[in-house]
């Protein structure tokens, strides 16, 4: 008799058109903007700001989120098969060892987050929008697309977890027969209670702009530091490090999210003081 775990034989494919494979991934990664669309339309509308700058911001992010993601991890992961390969970065085909269209197999969260800033750094200045207002509207959807993001990488049996004899564990079949911790699933549901949080909090909280942005920062990288302890290695040269590469790009989001926190609530600051 099989033992309670869950059995995950999901190769991460929607429809195999030949020439290029949809994948789940992609399918939740649009889902993630579309939602966060719909949501900013109902915030931007309801503070009397025009339609046209939220399409605007869209633009803005997406090409950020895109570039900054894919730049993030062939700067943080694989450096060495980027450089040589520099095509693959930005242009979403492999030349050897047969011409193949791939996607952008490859993209950091990190990276994503440093290209939303100069996006909204960019956006806001443009618009003349004050750029804390902007993040903190973003703070209360960019965690359902994390979420997203993550039950993405579930379905490609990518990011899995360390080895576990939890009932929840999930052999991911893809890979090997060995039960793990589900790392993707655990994130996924620690961004979506973030996204419930912060949208609930919002309501009540009256604080500076900017502090939102800043507790959003605060708890997303938290949850991504510690979950990161149930997961193996991403690539080869994290073996051996007491921190991995996902943690320590995490902390200083966490710092950076510390001292916006202080600095946009004036009540914490005068007790300090």
């Amino acid at each position: 008799m099989l033992p309670l775990y869950i059995y995950w034989n999901y190769d991460g494919s929607l429809l195999d058109l030949g020439f290029y494979d949809i994948r789940i991934y992609s399918l939740l990664f649009g889902l993630g903007f579309i939602i966060g669309f719909y949501l900013l339309h109902k915030k931007f509308r309801a503070e009397s700001v025009p339609e046209e700058k939220l399409d605007k911001l869209l633009v803005f992010v997406v090409v950020g989120t895109v570039i900054g993601a894919r730049l993030g991890h062939c700067l943080f992961y694989e450096f060495d098969y980027c450089f040589q390969n520099p095509l693959e970065i930005f242009i979403p085909v492999r030349f050897y060892p047969e011409f193949e269209i791939i996607g952008f197999r490859g993209l950091a969260s990190h990276g994503g987050g440093i290209g939303i800033l100069v996006s909204v750094m960019l956006f806001s200045w443009k618009q003349k929008i004050n750029i804390y207002w902007v993040l903190d509207k973003l703070a209360l959807v960019v965690p359902l697309a994390c979420g997203f993001i993550r039950l993405g990488n579930l379905f490609n049996s990518e990011m899995i977890g360390n080895p576990s004899t939890v009932p929840w564990a999930f052999v991911f079949q893809q890979i090997d027969s060995i039960p793990r911790h589900a790392g993707q699933l655990y994130e996924a549901l620690a961004y979506f209670s973030i996204f419930l949080f912060l949208n609930f909090y919002a309501g009540k909280a009256q604080k500076e702009k900017g502090f939102l942005f800043g507790l959003f920062l605060v708890l997303s990288c938290t949850a991504r530091f510690l979950l990161e302890f149930f997961k193996i290695d991403q690539v080869g040269f994290e073996s051996g490090m007491v921190l991995n590469m996902g943690q320590l790009l995490s902390l200083p989001f966490i710092i950076a999210g510390l001292i916006l926190m202080i600095k946009r609530n004036h009540i914490l600051v005068k007790a300090i003081n």
